[in-house]
């Protein structure tokens, strides 16, 4: 099926690793022309050249932390395509940990790069996608919904983030823009290695045995691939799917099971 999004431009956030990186293939195999954002220069320097081969894709090395790194990004877009009809917010790993261990800077680190990240990349390209009629999708994930004690800080992060979403449909109505966001599970990347590499180390079992008690914990037939979280923001943002608007769409497995 045709997603009608060749030709257009994106701008990915996160895009060094894991469903960032995933995000940015799938819309390089659909056509589109991104701009990879990340911290780590080398590495999206590698994948957009690598990417090269099937579209036009550029790296731009930024810390969204930054108060102005937003503002530069979207430039930094806009003078490499001239335009900018896509953005994916996706940038933000967040301190897990025993609620008594963390901090206050650990508590302002994740808010400072995953929500102010999104919102500031947001405010900066707002212009440009009601030029283009764009589409905005937040990569925010499942834990804002069912909360855990290990997760204090991204759970309350990405609950902030769900509203945020909804909020800002409301006037990217009357702009043209459409705004979704996608709550992953636990995905198939090198961040969840490491959890049940620790898992297993803690407990004193092998990783395998880690893998299959985190799946009957969670209650999943397995865990999800960061592609397929990259098929489904690029079906977001095609303008086939143009009445899904404000929405929060689960992908994780049914891990979710709350209304």
């Amino acid at each position: 099926m045709d997603l009608e999004i060749g030709g257009k431009t994106a701008l990915v956030t996160g895009a060094s690793r894991g469903i960032g990186l995933a995000i940015a293939e799938k819309l390089a195999q659909a056509g589109v022309n991104t701009l990879l954002v990340a911290r780590s220069a080398d590495e999206i320097d590698a994948h957009a050249k690598r990417l090269s081969r099937q579209t036009k894709s550029y790296a731009h090395a930024a810390d969204l932390r930054a108060p102005d790194a937003a503002e530069k990004a979207v430039a930094a877009a806009l003078a490499r395509f001239g335009r900018l009809d896509f953005l994916v917010n996706n940038a933000g790993a967040t301190k897990r940990g025993a609620f008594a261990a963390l901090t206050d800077d650990d508590f302002l680190d994740g808010f400072a790069l995953k929500f102010h990240g999104y919102v500031r990349m947001t405010r900066a390209a707002w212009p440009a996608l009601k030029t283009a009629g764009g589409a905005i999708v937040n990569i925010v994930g499942a834990g804002g919904r069912t909360a855990a004690g290990d997760f204090t800080i991204g759970g309350s992060v990405n609950a902030a983030l769900y509203n945020f979403t909804k909020a800002i449909a409301q006037p990217a109505t009357a702009d043209g823009i459409r705004v979704n966001a996608i709550n992953p599970g636990w995905i198939e990347t090198d961040r969840l290695k490491g959890r049940l590499a620790q898992s297993a180390k803690d407990k004193g079992v092998s990783e395998a045995e880690a893998r299959q008690a985190a799946l009957a914990d969670l209650k999943v037939a397995r865990f999800g691939r960061p592609e397929e979280i990259g098929e489904l923001v690029c079906l977001l943002l095609s303008p086939r799917m143009a009445y899904v608007h404000g929405a929060l769409i689960d992908c994780d497995g049914g891990m979710t099971r709350a209304l």
